[in-house]
């Protein structure tokens, strides 16, 4: 039995990775695609107020899409945890818990930091460029 919740948690884990990657590579690339767009109709939304409608919502999907990435990564971050707690307790009560350490659980919480602090970085740049080069 103890066989089998080993390999169900380590499955959660990994599709935990798969989805916050995707959560990661959809806002990255929406708020780079947003940013080129953005700064590409920049100086005619000066003269034309529907382009200039155009761009703001677009920083609306940006902010939407990047808040939810950002809850989604909190959760994961959250998940991740609990799950390697979960491992950690069973391999305390395995008697193997020397051959995982326990530190890795901050590398990946520092991780999990860098992504959200990636996602909001370029979420800012997407919304701050078109409107510097206006």
């Amino acid at each position: 039995m103890i066989e089998y919740v080993h390999k169900h948690i380590t499955s959660e884990l990994q599709q935990n990775t798969r989805t916050d990657t995707i959560f990661i590579l959809t806002a990255i690339f929406l708020n780079m695609l947003t940013l080129g767009i953005n700064s590409a109709m920049a100086e005619a939304s000066r003269d034309e107020v529907n382009l200039f409608i155009v761009m703001f919502i677009f920083i609306s999907l940006v902010i939407v899409v990047n808040i939810v990435v950002i809850f989604g990564l909190l959760k994961g971050k959250q998940t991740r945890s609990k799950l390697i707690n979960g491992l950690l307790k069973m391999y305390k009560d395995q008697n193997v818990e020397g051959y995982y350490d326990s530190s890795l659980l901050r590398n990946y919480n520092t991780r999990y930091n860098l992504f959200i602090l990636t996602v909001v970085f370029t979420g800012v740049i997407a919304i701050a460029i078109p409107f510097v080069v206006r």
